[in-house]
């Protein structure tokens, strides 16, 4: 039974998802402001999270940071209707995904399951010792999904699960292009829709945890209007 965090400040939102995320087979955890939140995350990581974005006293883009710096616990954003900027900058931060308000519950656990199969996806089943038959290698770039390990260089780079897939998706086929709605089929459901901007951001964010490791690193190529590709060379 996965288990839901849920963090914001409106209580009614936080009363009507938990009831409807419990009726669905989850174990929800609710949580008013940001600090009890990571307090509570401190002492016992869940599942999954879902942050608003707008509180008071810690805000979800806070909360999301100081997260990050321990965990790449999976979460999704809930952004204002018509908060663009919000939006843009929780994917760049290290979200996995957003749901603008008002949203219809439905869509919030469509949206939570769909997060929920990249992560098993990725984490896959139990490895014996030794077994490294799911291993890529590219060039410089060593991934192993089945212990969600990335290196490039020999160093060690984090990445959030669809960071992951999308990394995933440029490297098994070096040289050859992906389109965004390719790669949106990567990370997302098809019933899940996602625009371009969604995508991008991700990307950008790959781009610049790689480049913690390596300033150099330059093997991600744009092609504007098309989408992207992995250069092994």
């Amino acid at each position: 039974m996965p288990k839901i965090a849920l963090v914001d400040d409106d209580r009614n939102i936080l009363t009507s998802v938990a009831m409807t995320l419990e009726a669905e087979g989850f174990e929800v955890e609710t949580y008013s402001d940001g600090p009890a939140a990571l307090a509570a995350f401190d002492r016992a990581m869940p599942d999954m999270a879902v942050l608003d974005i707008k509180m008071p006293r810690m805000d979800g883009m806070d909360l999301l940071q100081r997260l990050r710096q321990k965990s790449q616990m999976p979460v999704i954003f809930l952004t204002s209707k018509d908060d663009e900027i919000d939006e843009v900058l929780g994917l760049r931060m290290g979200a996995d995904d957003y749901v603008k308000k008002p949203f219809s519950q439905r869509l919030l656990v469509a949206r939570i399951r769909s997060l929920l199969r990249r992560v098993e996806a990725v984490a896959g089943a139990d490895v014996p010792e030794g077994e490294d038959t799911q291993v890529l290698e590219c060039g410089p770039l060593r991934m192993d999904p089945l212990r969600h390990v990335v290196t490039w260089k020999g160093e060690g780079v984090t990445l959030t699960v669809t960071e992951f897939m999308l990394l995933h998706a440029l490297a098994e086929r070096p040289g050859f292009v992906k389109t965004r709605d390719q790669l949106m089929d990567v990370a997302y459901d098809d019933q899940v829709y996602v625009d371009d901007r969604t995508i991008d951001s991700h990307i950008k964010r790959l781009r610049k945890k790689l480049r913690v490791v390596d300033p150099d690193f330059a093997a991600i190529e744009t092609l504007y209007g098309i989408g992207y590709k992995y250069n092994e060379d």
